[in-house]
């Protein structure tokens, strides 16, 4: 088959969704397929609104066989402004009891606006045998990959990783679930979910259930092996029992209630060392040094080490450091690094928010806390430290789970056959 994946980013982008594609992408690849992938030119998200971050240079290349279109991205002006105000004026727009379907996508297609993307898909008359996108709320890329498929009788498939927040009223639902974002859902000829939560809501909101596949997420646990506790202490200085953070340092992704959490715990007498590996965000950044100012120490304390974005060798040895992995975050439609953790017996703690409730078994492989709730997120982390034969137990039972259902070959073996059929 030809088989063309749309996507926001790609290698050498780092994320959850740019490595869930480059899986599969290079799996149908070495079953004989030929994959391109059509995705943009960003070096991180926030090019998606602001022009001035840097961008990838090279626009088109082949890795590991898969042959990869990246497209330019366009601004409207003053778009570090606009952008957000399109969002949230595109959720006012789909909760009005109005037929505004047509108008969210036509709205839509400036968050992101990748114009060539477009004409790229309308000069590919014969092209393909079959199309996919990913991502639900970039679909200013996945709607003309989908009318594509329409003009030329082919195939849609969509994994939409929907994240369903920490409840129905969520504020983050509701940029994942607008009206037309359903509708593309509905209209897919199949919908990949990563949890079962995520398939019985979009069941909920009208998919047929014969095009709801469950493929998961997953790990390669030889590209994770290696980790050295030693090398980590020694290259980061860390000497305390570790409690690590791996992503972005962000408010919805639980990072202040990390930071609020251990601060109590330090209070306490506590000795832990709050390692953050991860792009840093604007608002994060502002919390962060405001600590400072607000007379709290938390910053200069060297308890806290605010690392950045770590290459692959680091996070590795960090795992293997840890004593506790947490992201108590409500915008994951899964959460990879629970499995990354896992498969050094690391025990993890998370929000009951989205398709992590249903990653993590609460009290088998770790800890499942309230969105925000920095009280039990203290307790459940002060806990883990202070029991470590009750880390271990909890982090071998998750390392059992990934081992039997979460590695790519496993993602990979449930999704081939929908991509064939």
């Amino acid at each position: 088959m030809r088989i063309l994946h749309v996507i926001q980013r790609y290698w050498p982008a780092i994320g959850g969704a740019e490595k869930h594609f480059q899986e599969i992408s290079e799996r149908l690849v070495r079953d004989g397929h030929e994959v391109t992938v059509y995705t943009t030119d960003a070096g991180d998200f926030q090019c998606f609104w602001d022009g001035r971050k840097p961008r990838l240079e090279t626009r088109e290349e082949v890795h590991n066989g898969v042959t990869v279109h990246r497209f330019p991205l366009r601004h409207l002006p003053l778009s570090r402004w606009t952008y957000p105000a399109l969002r949230r004026g595109l959720a006012m727009v789909s909760s009005l009891p109005l037929p505004t379907t047509g108008v969210l996508f036509r709205l839509a297609r400036f968050t992101p606006w990748v114009p060539d993307l477009e004409r790229a898909l309308a000069r590919a008359h014969g092209r393909f045998d079959l199309v996919a996108g990913m991502t639900i709320c970039y679909e200013s890329l996945l709607e003309p990959a989908w009318r594509y498929t329409r003009r030329e009788g082919l195939p849609f498939l969509l994994y939409p990783l929907t994240h369903l927040g920490e409840s129905e009223r969520s504020s983050l639902r509701r940029y994942y679930t607008m009206r037309h974002q359903l509708a593309l859902a509905r209209a897919s000829d199949t919908v990949f979910t990563q949890t079962r939560l995520e398939g019985n809501y979009l069941a909920q909101q009208g998919v047929a259930p014969e095009r709801l596949v469950w493929g998961g997420a997953g790990v390669n646990p030889s590209e994770l092996a290696g980790g050295e506790a030693a090398r980590a202490r020694a290259r980061f200085g860390l000497a305390a029992p570790v409690v690590l953070v791996l992503g972005t340092a962000a408010y919805d992704k639980g990072t202040v209630h990390m930071v609020e959490a251990m601060h109590r715990l330090w209070a306490q007498g506590m000795r832990a060392d709050l390692v953050l590996a991860g792009a840093v965000t604007g608002g994060f950044a502002r919390y962060w040094a405001g600590l400072s100012k607000n007379g709290r120490c938390i910053a200069e304390s060297g308890q806290v080490h605010l690392l950045g974005i770590v290459d692959e060798a680091d996070k590795r040895d960090l795992l293997a450091a840890a004593s506790v992995l947490a992201l108590p975050s409500r915008s994951d439609s899964f959460g990879i690094v629970f499995l990354e953790a896992w498969l050094y017996g690391v025990p993890v703690v998370g929000a009951a928010a989205g398709g992590v409730a249903e990653v993590i078994s609460d009290g088998q492989d770790g800890y499942l806390v309230p969105f925000g709730d920095v009280d039990m997120l203290a307790a459940r982390l002060a806990r883990l430290l202070a029991d470590p034969a009750l880390a271990h137990r909890l982090g071998e039972a998750g390392r059992c789970k990934v081992l039997a259902q979460h590695t790519w070959d496993h993602v990979y073996a449930r999704v081939r056959t929908r991509y064939e059929r």
